[in-house]
C-alpha cells in the first residue's frame, strides 16, 4: 500500500469533453510541467516534460530575459540497444554500459562493444537476481521502481544487488478471465515475474509470491559485482556480510561517493529498529555507522537523503515528536541534529558544507501546505517561498544562487516563478496553532512593504478572464478532538449556497497513518470535482489523526488498532458537520478507496447513524490478508497482536450493518425501527416500497486483478454480508488493478455518480 492515494484515469476524450464544458475567455492558461537549469542563470521551461516541445523557453534569472524556439532535451530518450527480453534497462553514470535483468538474472552490456557479460546464473520462478519479491516492490522500494533491485556505484566499475529468495514465500494466484502475460513478455515468451500461465479453458493465472501479515517473508542477500574486472574473475559475486536467514528487511541501499563501500539499511521483522551499514566492496564486510530505536511504536526507512563528501543529510522523526534533519558522517562517528520545530513532510533539496547551509521543503508553517526553508549552522530556520501557498517541484541552479518552483493554494491556480536564492523571513513553525497556522499563514512583508518572498512568475494559469466566483473552491475548516488534536478539513459549498437550505453531504476519506488527503493546493476546475457542486451536494475531504498533521503524537496512538481512532476521529468530522444548521444530518454519505474502503465500510458498520451512504473501493476488510511489511509495521503480527487484528476486522462488523434483506415468504430477519410496521410486515399486512430510498446504504467495489489488496477481501466481505443476510451494492471490475483506468474508471465515476444521486438526493 504504501501509503497510496489512488487517482482514478478518465480518457483524453473525457478531458477534451471538460476542457470544453469550462471553456471561456482565456480563463485558464497552460503553465510548464517541468523545468532544469541550463547554467547558473538560465532555466529552461517545457510544456510536454521534452524540453524540445515548441513552446519551451528559457528565462534569465538574472536579467528576467525569456528566450523561445530553445530545445534541449534530455542527453538519452532512449537506448542504442535493447537486448531482447531486457527488463529495466539502466545506464551505468558514464553512460558506457547498460544494467539490466532477464529471466531473473542480472546482466550488463558494453555499450560500444555490444558485449554482454552474464552477472548471475540462478535466476528462477523463485530466485530473483536484481529484480524485486513483490513486497519489496509495493512496500519498500516503490511502485515506481518497477521492481528494480540492482544500483550503479559513481565511478560505473561495479552494481550492487539484491538477490531475493521466495521459496518459502506463499503463492497467491490471481486469475484474469483475459489470457495475458506479464510486462517485459514478447511472442508469448516470459521474460521475468511473476509467474504467468495460460490456462487451456481460457484466461490466464498470475503467481505471485505474495506475503500476509505473519507469513514467511522472501531471504534477501545482498550481493556486489565488479564488472570491470575481465577474465575469470569477470561477474564474481561478493556477497555482504549478513545472515539471510534472519526474520528481517533491508530498506533501499547507496552507494558512498567513492563507489567504495555500498550502503545498507536494515529493520528486524518488527520494524521499531533501525541499522544503517556501511559494506565493503572488496570483502562485503559491514560496519555499523548509525542505530535508531522507537520502542513505542514503528520506524520509517531513510529515504530522500542529500549526500556530500563527509557524509549525508537525512530526516529522521525519533527524537522530538516531530521530523527533523540530522547530519550523519559515513563513519558514523558525527551525528547531530540541525533543526527544530513542527516540520513534517520534510524534504531535504540541498546543502552548502562551507556555509553550513541546508535547504529543505516542509510542512512547517501550517500542516497543509510546502514551503521552502534554509536552517543555518546555528539551527536558525527561514523561510524562502510564502508559506500561503504550497510549493512544488523546487530546482536549484548549479550555483544556488536561484530556483525555480511552482506554488498554489486552493484559490490560487498554479504560478511557476523564479526566485533569489534570498536571506528569507525567520520561520518559528505553526506551534500548537494548527488550524491558525492553515488559515493565516500568510505573505511576509519586508520594511518596505514588499513582498520579500515574491519570485519573478513565468507562467500563471489563472487566464485573463479566470473569475474564483464562477467555481466550486475548497474552504479549509478545522475540527478540534476531545482530546485536543486538531484536524483539517477542505469543505466545497454547492453552487448557490444558501446558509438557510438543506444540503446533503459527500465525504472523501482514506485514513492511513502519514496519508493526508487535505492539502491546501490548486485542482483545476472540471465537470468531475464540480460534480458535487453543480448537484447541491456539501463535498468536504477530511483527515483523522494519524494523518501526519500531529506528528508522531497522532500517529503513535494508532499503533496495534488500526482503524479504531479513526473511526472516533471521523465520527466526530460527522458530528460537526450535524451541527452546522445548513446539513441535512440524515443525508451524509462518505467514500473511500483502499484504507479509505476499509474506513467506509467501517463507519457504515459501526455508525450508520453518522455516516448513512458509503462507496468502499479496493478495501482490506481483515488485515491478516494484506502484505506482511505494510500491515506489520502499525500492527505487529497476527500471532502477537490477536486482539488488534479482531478489533480492527471488518468480517467481524458485517452482522452490525443495519440494512437487512426482508423477504415475505420469511427466510431473513427483520431490521427495522418501528416495531408495528415490522409486525405488519411479518404478518403480510405491510410491504416496504421497492422504490423507497433506504436510510442506510453500502456499496463496495474491487477489480479482480488487485494485485496490492486482493480481491479477497471483497469476496470474504460480501460472502459475510449475505450470512447475514443483508442488503448492499456491488460492482467488480474484471481483471481491474488498485484503482481503475480507461473505461473501467469513468464506469466508477459515472456509476457513483448515480449512487449519489439516488441516496443524497432522491432522484
Amino acid at each position: 500500500m504504501k501509503n497510496r492515494i489512488i487517482m482514478l484515469v478518465l480518457s483524453a476524450s473525457c478531458f477534451a469533453a471538460l476542457t470544453q464544458f469550462y471553456a471561456g475567455a482565456r480563463e485558464f492558461d497552460k503553465v510548464p510541467v517541468s523545468w532544469k537549469w541550463l547554467g547558473n542563470e538560465e532555466v529552461l521551461f517545457t510544456y510536454d516534460g521534452t524540453f524540445a516541445d515548441s513552446t519551451a523557453f528559457v528565462v534569465n534569472a538574472r536579467s528576467g530575459r525569456k528566450r523561445t524556439s530553445v530545445s534541449a532535451p534530455e542527453k538519452y530518450s532512449d537506448f542504442p540497444v535493447k537486448p531482447e527480453g531486457a527488463v529495466n534497462i539502466t545506464y551505468s553514470p558514464d553512460s558506457s554500459k547498460l544494467a539490466y535483468t532477464r529471466c531473473n538474472d542480472l546482466y550488463v552490456m558494453d555499450i560500444a562493444s555490444r558485449k554482454e557479460t552474464r552477472l548471475t546464473h540462478d535466476g528462477s520462478d523463485l530466485v530473483l537476481n536484481g529484480y524485486a519479491s513483490w513486497v519489496y516492490y509495493e512496500e519498500i522500494f516503490g511502485r515506481p521502481s518497477r521492481y528494480r533491485a540492482f544500483w550503479w556505484s559513481p565511478d560505473s566499475r561495479k552494481i550492487g544487488f539484491y538477490r531475493f529468495d521466495n521459496s518459502c514465500v506463499p503463492l497467491f494466484p490471481i486469475y484474469s478471465p483475459f489470457a495475458s502475460y506479464s510486462e517485459g513478455d514478447t511472442d508469448g515468451v516470459q521474460y521475468q515475474s511473476p509467474k504467468i500461465t495460460r490456462l487451456g479453458i481460457g484466461g490466464s493465472v498470475s503467481e505471485t509470491r505474495y506475503p500476509k501479515a505473519g507469513q514467511t517473508n522472501p531471504q534477501v542477500r545482498i550481493g556486489i559485482v565488479d564488472v570491470s574486472e575481465c577474465g575469470e574473475s569477470a561477474g564474481h559475486v561478493v556477497w555482504a556480510d549478513f545472515d539471510p536467514s534472519e526474520d528481517q528487511y533491508f530498506g533501499t541501499p547507496f552507494w558512498g561517493p567513492d563507489s567504495r563501500e555500498f550502503f545498507v539499511s536494515r529493520m528486524p521483522r518488527l520494524q521499531n529498529t533501525l541499522d544503517l551499514y556501511s559494506v565493503s566492496s572488496v570483502d562485503g564486510s559491514r560496519n555499523l555507522i548509525y542505530h535508531e530505536t522507537y520502542p513505542d511504536a514503528w520506524i520509517d526507512w531513510i529515504n530522500g537523503m542529500v549526500f556530500t563528501d563527509r557524509g549525508l543529510y537525512m530526516v529522521r522523526n525519533f527524537e522530538t515528536g516531530w521530523q527533523q534533519i540530522y547530519f550523519l558522517s559515513y563513519d558514523g562517528k558525527e551525528f547531530r541534529r540541525l533543526t527544530d520545530g513542527t516540520n513534517w513532510d520534510v524534504e531535504v533539496l540541498r546543502a552548502d558544507e562551507k556555509k553550513k547551509e541546508v535547504w529543505f521543503t516542509a510542512k512547517r508553517d501550517a500542516t497543509v501546505r510546502k514551503a521552502l526553508y534554509k536552517v543555518d549552522s546555528k539551527g536558525n530556520v527561514t523561510a524562502l517561498t510564502d508559506p500561503a501557498y504550497d510549493v512544488r517541484s523546487v530546482r536549484f541552479s548549479p550555483d544556488g544562487k536561484y530556483f525555480a518552483a511552482s506554488y498554489s493554494n486552493s484559490v490560487t491556480p498554479v504560478r511557476v516563478a523564479v526566485f533569489r536564492n534570498a536571506s528569507g523571513v525567520p520561520s518559528l513553525g505553526h506551534g500548537t496553532d494548527i488550524a491558525g497556522a492553515n488559515t493565516s499563514a500568510g505573505l511576509k512583508k519586508g520594511t518596505d512593504g514588499k513582498n520579500v518572498l515574491a519570485g519573478r512568475v513565468v507562467a500563471d494559469m489563472a487566464g485573463e478572464g479566470y473569475d474564483a466566483s464562477k467555481y466550486a473552491l475548497g474552504q479549509l475548516v478545522h475540527i478540534t478532538t476531545e482530546d485536543g488534536f486538531t484536524l483539517p478539513g477542505m469543505m466545497v459549498y454547492p453552487k448557490d449556497f444558501s446558509p438557510t437550505g438543506k444540503y446533503p453531504v459527500h465525504v472523501d476519506i482514506y485514513g492511513g497513518p502519514d496519508t493526508p488527503l487535505v492539502r491546501d493546493r490548486w485542482t483545476s476546475p472540471s465537470e468531475a470535482n464540480q460534480w458535487y457542486s453543480e448537484n447541491g451536494i456539501i463535498q468536504i475531504t477530511v483527515d483523522p489523526r494519524a494523518a501526519g498533521h500531529n506528528g508522531r503524537a497522532g500517529l503513535d496512538m494508532i499503533y496495534r488498532q488500526l482503524t479504531v481512532w479513526e473511526i472516533r476521529d471521523f465520527c466526530a468530522w460527522a458530528d460537526w458537520l450535524k451541527s452546522l444548521p445548513y446539513v441535512d444530518g440524515d443525508k451524509i454519505g462518505v467514500e473511500g478507496f483502499s484504507f479509505g474502503g476499509t474506513m467506509t465500510s467501517m463507519l457504515l458498520m459501526q455508525a450508520p447513524d453518522k455516516f448513512h451512504y458509503g462507496v468502499a473501493g479496493g478495501g482490506v476488510y481483515d488485515w491478516a490478508l494484506y502484505d506482511s511489511h505494510y500491515t506489520e509495521r502499525y500492527m505487529d503480527t497476527p500471532q502477537n497482536n490477536p486482539e488488534g487484528y479482531a478489533v480492527s476486522r471488518v468480517l467481524d462488523y458485517a452482522a452490525d450493518y443495519p440494512v437487512d434483506i426482508v423477504r415475505p415468504s420469511g427466510g431473513y430477519s427483520v431490521s427495522v425501527q418501528d416495531g408495528q410496521l415490522a409486525s405488519d410486515i411479518l404478518s403480510g399486512n405491510a410491504w416496504p416500497d421497492p422504490i423507497a430510498t433506504e436510510p442506510v446504504m453500502l456499496k463496495l467495489t474491487h477489480g479482480t486483478g488487485d494485485d496490492n489488496v486482493h480481491f479477497q477481501n471483497t469476496l470474504l466481505l460480501v460472502d459475510a454480508l449475505q450470512k447475514a443476510g443483508k442488503k448492499f451494492e456491488y460492482m467488480v471490475y474484471p481483471d481491474g488493478m488498485h484503482g481503475y483506468r480507461g473505461y473501467q474508471g469513468r464506469h466508477f465515476v459515472e456509476s457513483n455518480h448515480e449512487f449519489w444521486q439516488k441516496y443524497l438526493l432522491g432522484r
